[in-house]
């Protein structure tokens, strides 16, 4: 396995039927994500990460979610931060291929994000198509 493939495998969803309150916290795991949108980005880390911290002893499905949706935004994190070097980089040329990639990435993660939250409130683990799964 390369290192590449170490760090972005999918790591096995967890077995059996989880109850109602389980999957309503894998839910929030992922809806938390969205407090992003009223904190000025914070609580795309922040939200996944307390209910991931809460419930990880206790809830296997739901800090599964929360971990994550936890290491979505970490990953959409880290590419906002190469897509913002690479417009600084260019002294504001590079903006011309940034911007449309922010908003493209944007809408993708406001979609999955919804998604997961539909899927995990089902009771089906949810991955994200492209995830860095630095948290374990």
């Amino acid at each position: 396995m390369s290192e590449f493939e170490k760090y972005t495998a999918a790591p096995a969803a967890p077995t059996g039927a989880a109850p109602a309150e389980e999957r309503q916290w894998g839910m929030f795991g992922h809806l938390a994500a969205l407090t992003g949108l009223f904190t000025g980005g914070v609580g795309n880390i922040v939200g996944p990460l307390i209910i991931w911290l809460i419930k990880k002893d206790t809830m296997p499905f739901a800090a599964d979610q929360a971990r994550e949706a936890l290491n979505f935004n970490i990953t959409l994190l880290l590419i906002g931060v190469v897509m913002f070097l690479i417009t600084l980089v260019t002294f504001g040329i590079g903006v011309i291929l940034t911007a449309p990639l922010g908003i493209i990435i944007g809408l993708a993660w406001l979609v999955l994000t919804i998604m997961a939250a539909i899927k995990a409130n089902n009771g089906v683990a949810y991955r994200y198509p492209f995830a860095i799964r630095l948290v374990k």
